[in-house]
């Protein structure tokens, strides 16, 4: 059994072609497709967050607006860049959105991708501190979050408050019991999964991936869930972890389907650097008659090893049609497969 759901990136476009025209169209079809995805049994709704781009953003108010929508559906992220992050702020706003869903956030958080413009983060007025780059200043301000989420006071109250204080130390309000158990981490290597598990975050893990064996994508994958659930042992932590992995995957049931992803072209995984230095690995599309395609998703290993399955959705086709390929999946690839 898998839980399933889906993630988006939320682009829109000025194009006569796309569905999805402008940020307001973006956002409110999001909430329309989560409400879609809860109805036909899908297990979780995902958004991906990129900045200075014409794709979702800032996540929290599309979350509540998710969770106050909902009522059963996990809601989450995959992946927030912490590099842009206050942590002290993004606490409150996590704590306000997942008590609006009934506790329902799946927070997946990261030190992000290369960006639309250079060192965004420098223009959210965020810097490195002495002997840290991008990348540990956003592991740094994870840490931070994940403290706060604990909910322990550490802000001296003022003798003379305006209003009446709880005794002793106070902690960011509103607080979410749980949510520091449902914040996961987008790891792109071995060692920051290794590292993830050590802060007990859960795992997610992506189309892309560090290329550091040269094998397939999904075997790196599956060699990295492992390493993950290791460390985790090792540090001892009392529950269970869960791991997700995202796949673009597209059973072709109709025309549309054909005409959309029957093409070819992207059957395997593909290398690419993702800045000057660092090699990655690009996963493949599966596209196929269902038939075809469940075979082709047994031999993935690191969506065998996975809890977890998020579809990449194509948001800018509309709601409907997205609604199509998620109920495809659910019907004629998951029973199949032992998912459902």
């Amino acid at each position: 059994m898998k839980k399933i759901g889906f993630l988006s990136f939320g682009h829109w476009t000025p194009s006569p072609q796309s569905q999805t025209q402008s940020a307001s169209d973006a956002l409110l079809q999001s909430i329309d497709l989560a409400v879609e995805a809860e109805r036909l049994g899908m297990d979780g709704a995902y958004f991906r967050v990129h900045h200075f781009a014409r794709q979702l953003a800032s996540p929290f108010p599309l979350l509540a607006a998710v969770g106050a929508k909902t009522r059963k559906i996990e809601i989450g992220t995959a992946v927030i860049d912490m590099r842009y992050e206050n942590p002290h702020y993004m606490a409150e706003d996590a704590g306000a959105a997942d008590l609006i869903a009934g506790g329902r956030l799946q927070l997946g958080i990261s030190r992000g991708s290369p960006e639309q413009v250079i060192d965004g983060w420098r223009y959210f007025g965020l810097r490195p501190v002495e002997g840290e780059n991008d990348a540990d200043m956003g592991r740094r301000h994870a840490e931070e979050f994940l403290e706060l989420l604990r909910g322990k006071g550490f802000a001296q109250p003022n003798p003379r408050p305006m209003f009446p204080n709880p005794p002793g130390l106070l902690r960011l309000e509103p607080y979410s019991e749980g949510l520091r158990d449902r914040i996961w981490w987008g790891a792109a290597s071995n060692a920051t999964a290794a590292w993830a598990a050590k802060l007990g975050m859960n795992l997610q893990t992506s189309t892309l991936k560090f290329d550091e064996t040269g094998e397939p994508l999904h075997i790196q994958q599956a060699g990295q869930i492992r390493a993950f659930r290791a460390a985790w042992k090792e540090a001892g932590h009392a529950r269970a972890p869960r791991v997700s992995v995202s796949r673009s995957i597209f059973a072709l049931i109709d025309e549309r389907d054909r005409a959309y992803f029957g093409r070819g072209g992207q059957e395997e995984d593909k290398i690419g650097f993702i800045d000057e230095t660092t090699r990655a690995i690009f996963g493949r599309t599966y596209a196929a008659e269902p038939d075809a395609l469940i075979e082709q998703l047994r031999k993935d290993e690191a969506v065998a090893e996975a809890d977890t399955l998020l579809l990449t959705v194509p948001n800018q086709l509309g709601v409907a049609y997205n609604a199509h390929v998620m109920e495809a999946i659910l019907t004629t690839v998951a029973p199949a497969l032992n998912w459902r």
